[in-house]
C-alpha cells in the first residue's frame, strides 16, 4: 500500500476509537441519523478494541466484526475493483472480500493499544441525497494544536447506515485501494488472481510479523 493510503489508515484508526461529537446546527433527520451512527461506531471501537486487558486474538475478532457491520464491505470492494470485479469468478470475489478485511484488520488492530484521548469534533453534516451523508470532522491530540480533517461518508442505499468511504485531508481510502489494486492488476495482464496472491502474500507477513 502507498504511504499516502498508510497515513489515512493510521488516521483512521485513531479516529473511529476515539470520536467525542458536538451536533451541528439545523440537522435534518438524515443527517442526525449519519451523525448518532458514526458516534455510536466509536463508542463500540472504544469498548472493544482499546482495552490491553483484552487478548489480542479477541481484539482482532472484535475488529473484525466492527468492520463488517459498519462498513459497506461489499459495495466499497466492488468499486474499488471497478471492472475488474464483473470479471472475476464468485469464488475470487469471496476471497478478495475476506482478504480486504483481513489486510485492515491484521494490519492496524495493535495500534489501538496506543489509543491516548484523541478527540473528534464535527464540524457539519451534510445529505447529499436522501441515502448518502458526509460527516465532516476535525480530530485533535492532546497536548498538540494539530488538526486533521475527516469526511466520514455513509450510506443507507442497502439497508441501514454504513461507511462506504473515509477522506483524511483530502485522500479517500476507497480511491487510493483503486489505484494501487488496479495498477497490480494491470501489470499482471488484467488477472484478478494475481491481485489475490499479493493480497494473500501480504496478510501473511504482517501476521507473522505480529507473532
Amino acid at each position: 500500500m502507498t504511504s499516502r493510503l498508510l497515513r489515512s489508515l493510521v488516521v483512521f484508526v485513531f479516529l473511529i476509537g476515539s470520536t467525542v461529537f458536538a451536533a451541528p446546527a439545523r440537522a435534518t433527520g438524515v443527517e442526525t441519523e449519519a451523525q448518532k451512527f458514526i458516534e455510536d461506531m466509536a463508542q463500540e471501537a472504544v469498548r472493544s478494541l482499546t482495552d490491553p486487558a483484552v487478548p489480542r486474538p479477541q481484539r482482532v475478532n472484535n475488529f473484525r466484526s466492527l468492520f463488517r457491520s459498519h462498513f459497506a464491505v461489499e459495495e466499497i470492494g466492488k468499486w474499488i475493483l471497478a471492472r475488474h470485479w464483473n470479471l472475476a469468478t464468485e469464488e475470487e470475489r469471496q476471497e478478495y472480500l475476506a482478504l480486504l478485511v483481513d489486510l485492515l484488520v491484521v494490519s492496524y488492530v495493535d495500534r489501538f493499544a496506543g489509543y491516548a484521548g484523541e478527540k473528534l469534533k464535527v464540524l457539519r453534516v451534510l445529505a447529499d441525497t436522501p441515502e448518502r451523508v458526509s460527516v465532516f470532522s476535525e480530530m485533535t491530540r492532546p497536548q498538540s494544536e494539530d488538526l486533521v480533517h475527516v469526511n466520514w461518508v455513509v450510506s443507507k442505499k442497502f439497508g441501514p447506515f454504513k461507511v462506504v468511504d473515509v477522506v483524511v485531508e483530502g485522500t479517500s481510502m476507497g480511491q487510493t485501494l483503486r489505484s494501487d489494486y488496479g495498477s497490480i492488476i494491470r501489470q499482471k495482464d488484467g488477472k484478478i488472481a494475481a491481485l489475490l496472491a499479493v493480497m494473500r502474500e501480504k496478510t501473511a507477513e504482517l501476521r507473522q510479523a505480529s507473532n
